[in-house]
């Protein structure tokens, strides 16, 4: 066979869309992101790790924070600054201190991470709050924050939200929050000697628009009551048959 015959007998094989705009974008900084409810901003282990140490130890509420994370709880204050000094090193995971302002205190970390910027694709993770804000804006203003970062102002096209399948916390804030479920990673990890299933979230830059007015609404809203979840519940996109 030829090339032409070769170039001919893909002519009617399907192709993804077409995209006017393949340029890649940069990575998220390190820099403050501030809002109403929250402050992000780059991890500084020496100021960070009395509140972050304190407002996530100490009780069996508090431990229960770290049951799906890789890493936690701490032995010791001084084993969680370790950990921050890490933290602060890193560039992918990418990690900021969550900052509530009502009480003024460091009440959780979480990150910008898998960041490819030539396929405009990243994801958020390492999520984590003292029970302090649980219940509380400080979870949606701090993805807010970072969607609007990672859509807005650095044009990316996908934001990824990944758990343990068995999280039933995180699988309902990432519904919530207005990310479509994609399936299930068996086997994907093992994290504390246990086997872990991921389940993969996501959301896409199409999708974003009435997301964002969606949670502006439920965060700044005068006198709002309005689920989140119903708002955005329209606009997740049903799984794709194969």
């Amino acid at each position: 066979m030829s090339r032409d015959d070769d170039t001919r007998s893909n002519e009617d094989l399907p192709l993804g869309e077409l995209l006017e705009d393949c340029e890649p974008t940069q990575p998220p900084a390190a820099k403050l992101h501030q809002g109403r409810y929250v402050e992000l901003r780059p991890v500084d282990p020496r100021k960070d790790v009395a509140d972050l140490y304190q407002n996530s130890h100490g009780s069996e509420t508090k431990d229960r924070v770290w049951t799906y994370m890789a890493y936690g709880p701490f032995a010791d204050e001084k084993a969680m600054q370790r950990w921050l000094n890490d933290c602060r090193a890193s560039q992918d995971p990418l990690f900021l201190t969550v900052k509530s302002m009502d009480h003024n205190r460091c009440v959780g970390v979480v990150s910008f991470l898998n960041i490819i910027p030539p396929m405009r694709s990243l994801e958020l993770g390492n999520i984590w709050y003292a029970p302090l804000v649980h219940h509380t804006k400080v979870n949606t203003e701090t993805i807010y924050l970072m969607l609007s970062e990672a859509f807005d102002k650095l044009n990316y096209r996908r934001v990824e939200w990944k758990c343990d399948a068995l999280n039933a916390r995180s699988r309902a804030a990432a519904l919530r929050l207005g990310f479509s479920f994609e399936g299930i990673f068996r086997q994907h990890y093992i994290i504390k000697r246990r086997n872990r299933d991921t389940a993969w979230f996501a959301m896409l830059d199409a999708d974003w628009p009435g997301i964002k007015i969606n949670m502006q609404r439920w965060l700044y809203g005068e006198g709002n009551q309005v689920s989140l979840t119903e708002l955005n519940r329209p606009l997740l996109r049903a799984g794709d048959s194969i």
